[in-house]
């Protein structure tokens, strides 16, 4: 793979990526940028939703109740808490979220998904599991699949999905 950058013996001190490193690293962010934005795409012009607003949608369905702390909602999302707040903000002037105060801890704040949150959550869902198998699992045999999820396992970072 050549590139405009050839004198990699100018910099010093970097391992450079071999031919199947760049694939591999090039291949996932390439992946994961193609079939987040299918999903994405599919799920606003289905349901009306952003893949990063359905993410909060599950992750609240996921709690006691459908209710999680913002905090703990934040965590799940991988998101920042102001990028959080600003989805959450959303979802509630659409009334598929309520923002509710913790009765134990005066200052957290809890997502509630409300009864439409509920009603748009299950449409969608069938929408998204659509999506990523015809968008991922169909392309990939079931070595391919135990392959990439082990190999993913040793990446991400620890319980980032646990209970997932």
């Amino acid at each position: 793979m050549q590139s405009n950058f050839d004198d990699k013996s100018a910099v010093t001190g970097i391992q450079w990526l071999d031919e199947i490193e760049m694939r591999a690293w090039r291949g996932m962010l390439s992946a994961h940028s193609f079939v987040y934005s299918q999903l994405d795409e599919e799920l606003y012009r289905t349901h009306g939703i952003t893949f990063a607003e359905y993410e909060v949608l599950v992750h609240t369905s996921e709690g006691p109740g459908g209710s999680i702390r913002m905090s703990n909602l934040a965590e799940a999302a991988l998101v920042s808490r102001s990028g959080l707040t600003r989805r959450v903000q959303h979802l509630v002037a659409v009334g598929l979220l309520e923002r509710r105060r913790c009765k134990e801890d005066k200052r957290g704040t809890f997502a509630v998904l409300t009864p439409l949150g509920w009603e748009k959550l299950r449409a969608a869902a069938a929408t998204h599991i659509k999506g990523v198998r015809e968008h991922m699992i169909s392309k990939l045999s079931r070595a391919d699949l135990e392959i990439l999820a082990c190999a993913f396992d040793k990446i991400a970072e620890p319980n980032v999905f646990e209970g997932h």
